[in-house]
């Protein structure tokens, strides 16, 4: 999924902020996992500027698919 994420960061990066964590290995990634509720990887968690969770994605997703929650999020 990081080549994915990778070439999205591109289109967006002046409105929307990209990180990327490991859950397993990373003390930041696991803590973020157990404050979101994390059960599977991939899963990618949209937050808007305040920390609020506002919409979630699990699994493997296809471009176009993260492309349009990334649009939807504007």
């Amino acid at each position: 999924m990081a080549p994915v994420v990778n070439g999205l960061k591109g289109d967006y990066d002046d409105r929307i902020v990209f990180k990327i964590y490991d859950v397993e290995t990373s003390e930041e990634g696991m803590a973020l996992a157990n404050q979101f509720g994390l059960q599977f990887v991939p899963t990618f968690v949209f937050v808007d500027s305040s920390g609020e969770e506002v919409n979630r994605m699990v699994g493997l997703v296809s471009e176009s698919a993260l492309r349009e929650t990334l649009d939807n999020l504007e």
